[in-house]
């Protein structure tokens, strides 16, 4: 396996190669078989979204399991009770965790949108997403000083690119191989945007939670999904060692081949976890119809039911507006269907919020 050139961890890597790699250096044999393996159960996932009562019910929460685990990476921690709270309830406290993680949903949506109406992902479209993430407008990156240390021992262990013009030329590279279309799997030339633009780290800030969320953009730009409902964060964040020690060999060893099959492993076991997740949902789905015609026929209303799946944190405002109801009307469904037991209210601040609690606890897991 190829040997990079000696590049010292506390020295710019201004002579990041730019893409493609070679192609025997990431398509080998062991690379392809675990691209079919890949491919198939990313094909499974995206074929069966399409069964759920309502495709948005799945959208929102993986973007919103996605955006918790992503930024826990970056030791920013919240709950998914705070984060349904925040997204349901008005005039309520929201802490800078929450607030933080909320940011990475609304960067993670403008980046869908942008796509699927421009049909490509170039630099400024990255730039827009990490401006989001952070709520500044520093765009790429200008000073030097940027180095990545290791949180116990604080030794520098990368140094990436500093030249800002070099920084241009990386990204202008990066955007033209995320977005052109060749003989190389999408799924492989997916795990090396992803090193490339880790490497190339072109913000002060944000940077790994950006890659995260064009990791599953890219996916969707190739029409491997129909939506971001991919949870790759889950996975990097179990083997949080591998991933960085795979990082680094790619640029120490030219070790392409195990960071391929790290990614390309990612995707397969996060895309079965979310399939499995899709019919955990669609059975509670028919359970909860089934329960109501039994228990309250007379509140049975499958737009309502569909409702409470899309927002597990409901209030009689979501349902004056969805279906056209009064308040009162509103108010007897949710009160009704908690008598019963399928919802559950809560008091925060001046609202009741009204809880799926089956569906709360099967997305939190």
């Amino acid at each position: 396996m190829k040997k990079l050139a000696n590049q010292k961890n506390d020295v710019p890597f201004n002579e990041l190669p730019l893409l493609p790699p070679g192609h025997t250096q990431v398509e080998t044999i062991a690379v392809l078989r675990q691209v079919v393996q890949s491919s198939i159960a990313l094909a499974e996932l995206k074929g069966l979204a399409y069964t759920l009562p309502n495709p948005s019910i799945l959208l929102n929460a993986v973007i919103l399991k996605e955006a918790r685990v992503s930024s826990e990476i970056e030791n920013v921690i919240t709950t998914h009770d705070k984060l349904y709270q925040a997204l349901s309830a008005t005039g309520t406290q929201i802490d800078h965790a929450t607030k933080e993680v909320l940011r990475y949903r609304e960067a993670m949506l403008a980046g869908f949108n942008m796509i699927m109406q421009k049909g490509f992902l170039n630099t400024n479209g990255v730039v827009e997403i990490q401006e989001i993430l952070e709520k500044n407008k520093a765009g790429l990156r200008r000073l030097p000083g940027t180095s990545l240390k290791n949180a116990v021992t604080g030794e520098v262990i990368y140094t990436p690119p500093d030249d800002y013009d070099t920084i241009l030329v990386l990204m202008k590279n990066l955007e033209v191989y995320m977005n052109e279309t060749d003989v190389l799997s999408p799924l492989i030339k997916l795990a090396v945007q992803h090193y490339q633009f880790e490497s190339i780290h072109p913000f002060y800030d944000g940077n790994g939670r950006t890659g995260r969320i064009i990791n599953v953009l890219y996916l969707c730009l190739h029409g491997l999904l129909d939506s971001p409902v991919l949870y790759l964060s889950d996975y990097i964040i179990k083997h949080k060692a591998d991933y960085y020690r795979l990082l680094g060999e790619v640029k120490t060893k030219g070790n392409w081949e195990e960071w391929v099959l790290f990614m390309l492993r990612a995707v397969e076991e996060t895309s079965k976890q979310t399939t499995d997740q899709i019919r955990s949902i669609n059975k509670l789905f028919l359970k909860l119809q089934d329960k109501i015609k039994s228990n309250a026929a007379k509140l049975y209303n499958k737009e309502l039911l569909e409702l409470l799946f899309e927002q597990p944190y409901c209030k009689i405002e979501f349902l004056v507006d969805r279906l056209k109801v009064s308040r009162v009307t509103a108010s007897k469904y949710l009160n009704g269907l908690e008598k019963i037991g399928v919802l559950q209210s809560k008091k925060i601040w001046k609202e009741t919020l009204y809880i799926n609690t089956e569906l709360f606890e099967l997305l939190k897991k």
